[in-house]
């Protein structure tokens, strides 16, 4: 199966063009030959006519070009009306999106009066039980029909009113009937896409855009692949946009990381019309982060050197981490094979962080650059290996775009027969003059984060950033999103909605200001149910919304508590940790001193 043009050669996939709203009148045009859509969502109360408007003028004034809204009930989707109709008398055109889940009848009353209409397939016409049930064909069959009974209705109103559709499938939230036939994969979540596009299609509507959302970034970049790869196989004409996002990325550095590796790896391959980043912050700070990420990927996946494609060495749609033989990388520091991916660092970070190392540090270099033994090579030309007991890596100074360099490089050493531990680099050339530290992170990110979701990688250099503290403490931030290693607490934090039923910003502060310490272990912070406990399959607690007020807390997907009155839910999950032996006290020294404190990127005041 293929999902791109070429995983060496970079063409942007067209998608046949879907219309949103009037383009003469502030309307876009997602897919085709047009540029890719940068979009973002309110925070506020959706009865909140005023707050509304001014958030939207807000997001609009940062360069924010597509409005999502969310409707959680038909009165919510009827105030639409009044906040789209006070909008266009201030002259303000850009298109709405109401963010349906659950309310099949909320969606139709907002078709009448947004752009757009985002629906969620795992429970447009579903509750989400974790029921454990066999399907046959007939009875899967008859679910389908269910189903197309509740989506058809809509897919009519839309096709008479000129609207637009985006079928957006969440890692967290595919129903019970999918789950059971498909399991919790990006399988199923294609699946369960695909089952409503075919409604779509059935009905002779084609205004529709898909989206496949985790808050893993591997899941998110393996479910779009898989998607592309099917609609591909489907037909030319199964050709439509795709929006990109990472859901509950978070906040600060690790939000903007876990982004740019699952929204930047697929830019890279060419696929994306319209991308969203997802942080739990005030709406307007995803829209640079969106606008720097467009601007940095070009550059790292679409120069003009051509390479002889040979084959992957790793499969695009299952994670797999490449073979390699284990070598000493430093005294007491193995690398490569069941080795966990180390952390390189050039001598001149390495002077300057030295004397602040002290033993128990989780965040250390744990080699020298210019002290190892490494082959360094052009993967375009044939090349030989002396021995397995060393690195190899692309040679400094080539015109070859990162990730390109490094996929046609493993697939140069699987070709060869060779098992070399390969140093990857976040840049080939480095830059005469610093980068800006937001875009050093966003760059580091998409290289180094897009060849360990390949598989590829058993060590990383970071040059770009040029903070030695900032760098290392990058490393070890990429390492971590990209699921490799875990030096500190995980946090998956949705971003705000209309729906959120507490403070995100401030209570996701108030959680990691009592648990960042706990390594290892995994919080999920969620403002209400629609994503909570799928999301939180993974995690190991969570904390979420369950009534204004009222916190529920869960282990695992399981909830264990509920209607915890806010004041007291933080505590309470603090006594859950304990309960299950995951807590530890707190160390009275700062053990990570400067290297981590430091917010990386200058995100100071940005919760990082």
């Amino acid at each position: 199966m293929r999902y791109c043009h070429s995983p060496f050669q970079i063409e942007r996939r067209i998608s046949r063009e879907v219309v949103i709203g009037d383009p003469q009148r502030g309307g876009i045009v997602i897919g085709g030959n047009h540029p890719i859509v940068v979009q973002s969502m309110l925070t506020c109360d959706t009865m909140d006519t005023a707050a509304c408007v001014r958030q939207t003028l807000d997001l609009v004034d940062a360069g924010c070009e597509l409005v999502r809204i969310t409707a959680p009930t038909v009165k919510d989707a009827a105030n639409l009306r009044s906040i789209v109709e006070d909008l266009r008398s201030r002259g303000c055109f850009v298109p709405i999106v109401a963010d349906i889940h659950f309310k099949p009848e909320a969606a139709m009353e907002a078709a009448k009066w947004v752009e757009k209409v985002r629906i969620n397939p795992g429970n447009y016409a579903d509750s989400k039980k974790f029921a454990v049930k066999e399907y046959s064909d007939d009875q899967y069959a008859a679910e389908l029909s269910r189903i197309e009974e509740r989506f058809a209705p809509l897919v009519q109103l839309c096709k008479d009113l000129g609207r637009a559709i985006r079928i957006g499938t969440n890692h967290g939230s595919l129903s019970d009937r999918i789950m059971n036939r498909f399991g919790d994969t990006p399988l199923g979540m294609v699946e369960s896409a695909l089952e409503f596009a075919r409604i779509a299609r059935k009905n002779d509507f084609h205004q529709f855009v898909f989206s496949m959302k985790a808050s893993n970034p591997k899941v998110m970049i393996e479910c779009y692949r898989l998607l592309v790869a099917r609609l591909n196989e489907l037909g030319a004409d199964w050709n439509y946009p795709i929006h990109l996002g990472v859901t509950e990325a978070g906040d600060g550095e690790d939000g903007r990381i876990k982004s740019a590796i699952g929204i930047g790896s697929l830019l890279a391959d060419g696929l994306g019309d319209t991308i969203r980043v997802s942080l739990t912050e005030e709406s307007p700070n995803e829209v640079p982060v969106c606008r720097d990420l467009l601007a940095e990927v070009p550059g790292l996946a679409n120069r003009t050197a051509l390479v002889e494609e040979v084959g992957l060495s790793y499969n695009p749609f299952t994670f797999e981490r490449r073979i390699s033989e284990e070598i000493e990388l430093s005294d007491g520091v193995r690398c490569g094979g069941e080795q966990t991916v180390r952390v390189v660092v050039p001598r001149s970070v390495w002077d300057r962080v030295a004397s602040k190392i002290r033993p128990r540090d989780d965040i250390r270099p744990e080699g020298i650059y210019e002290e190892l033994t490494v082959c360094e090579v052009d993967p375009r030309s044939d090349f030989e290996i002396s021995c397995s007991a060393q690195f190899v890596t692309v040679r400094d100074g080539l015109d070859l775009p990162e990730i390109t360099a490094f996929r046609l490089l493993a697939a140069r050493l699987k070709r060869i027969g060779r098992a070399n531990p390969i140093l990857i680099k976040d840049c080939v050339n480095v830059p005469e003059s610093p980068l800006e530290p937001r875009l050093a992170l966003l760059r580091a990110s998409v290289v180094i984060g897009s060849l360990l979701s390949d598989g590829i990688g058993d060590a990383i250099l970071i040059r770009t950033e040029p903070g030695a503290g900032q760098s290392l403490r990058l490393a070890y931030n990429i390492l971590q999103a990209a699921g490799c290693r875990s030096f500190k607490t995980d946090y998956v934090a949705c971003p705000s909605c209309g729906r959120t039923l507490f403070n995100l910003q401030s209570v996701t502060a108030r959680i990691k200001s009592r648990t960042e310490h706990l390594k290892g272990v995994k919080i999920a912070i969620m403002g209400c149910i629609v994503n909570g406990p799928g999301e939180m399959a993974d995690a190991d607690f969570g904390y979420v919304g369950g009534a204004p007020g009222k916190i529920n807390l869960y282990v695992g997907k399981k909830a264990v508590k509920f209607n915890i009155p806010e004041c007291e839910a933080v505590e309470q999950l603090v006594d859950l940790i304990r309960e299950h032996g995951k807590w530890a006290e707190r160390p009275e020294e700062n053990s990570e001193e400067e290297l981590s404190s430091a917010p990386i990127g200058g995100l100071v005041g940005q919760n990082g």
